[in-house]
């Protein structure tokens, strides 16, 4: 198989949910992000892997994931003020690898703040066989002539995983008090640990949750959030950003 130049088509579903087959160079400047899955998401019993659906802060849309691996992904870039919008399954690659044709549906299309595309598969190293290589490969190749970039991802690193999660918790906006919002601003505008910082700022009940949700803006951010899980004791501070 010559994968210098594969002839590579994308069959997709379009606004009005018809489906469309078409060249890749024919697609470049479609929104991706906001096209419907190109293959159910479905939920058998003994299956292997598990499937299901996450609501997505970045865009208040439910997003489709098949495996935790690719849920946990799905966090960490939900949790990347970088990212604007994530549909899953976005669409079919089509080749013809000299002896039949070929397809793959990447997991993720990603569009980022600054307009740019990111195309994202999830699989963990040990599970690559030949043909999902040769598959990624295609994927990537195409994406250099599509201008988008392309990331073939694995386990995720678990201690910010962790955290991540846990801030996942409080990613709705219904978590976010403005005058609760405020103090803590004020209160974490110098290096505080965040259990004093959150009793300092009020009725730590009240208070914890919107700690959380600023600390998923990353309006506030923690120290150390990628080496060590966070607990009482972790630092917390004013980020210096915008919010998103």
């Amino acid at each position: 198989m010559n994968l210098a130049a594969p002839y590579v088509e994308l069959s997709y579903v379009d606004a009005v949910r018809e489906r469309q087959r078409r060249p890749l160079l024919d697609c470049v400047t479609n929104r991706f992000e906001d096209v419907a899955p190109v293959r159910p998401f479905r939920w058998s019993q003994g299956e292997r892997h598990f499937a299901g659906w996450y609501w997505a802060a970045t865009t208040g849309q439910h997003v489709g994931f098949e495996s935790w691996l690719e849920r946990d992904r799905l966090v960490l870039m939900d949790f990347d003020p970088k990212v604007v919008g994530i549909a899953s399954q976005p669409f079919w690659l089509h080749w013809h690898d000299g002896e039949r044709e070929r397809r793959h549906a990447p997991d993720y299309f990603v569009r980022r703040a600054d307009g740019s595309a990111v195309v994202v598969d999830v699989r963990a190293d040990e599970r690559i066989e030949p043909k999902d290589a040769e598959a990624f490969e295609v994927t990537r190749l195409a994406c250099v002539r599509a201008g988008w970039g392309f990331q073939r991802v694995g386990v995720s690193e678990e201690v910010l995983l962790a955290n991540v999660r846990w801030l996942s918790r409080y990613r709705h906006p219904r978590c976010l008090n403005s005058l609760a919002s405020g103090r803590l601003r004020e209160v974490f505008a110098a290096p505080t640990p965040l259990m004093a910082g959150a009793d300092t700022a009020g009725d730590r009940l009240a208070t914890l949750p919107v700690l959380f949700h600023l600390l998923w803006l990353q309006e506030l951010t923690a120290k150390g959030m990628a080496v060590e899980l966070m607990g009482p004791r972790t630092v917390v501070h004013l980020a210096g950003g915008g919010t998103r």
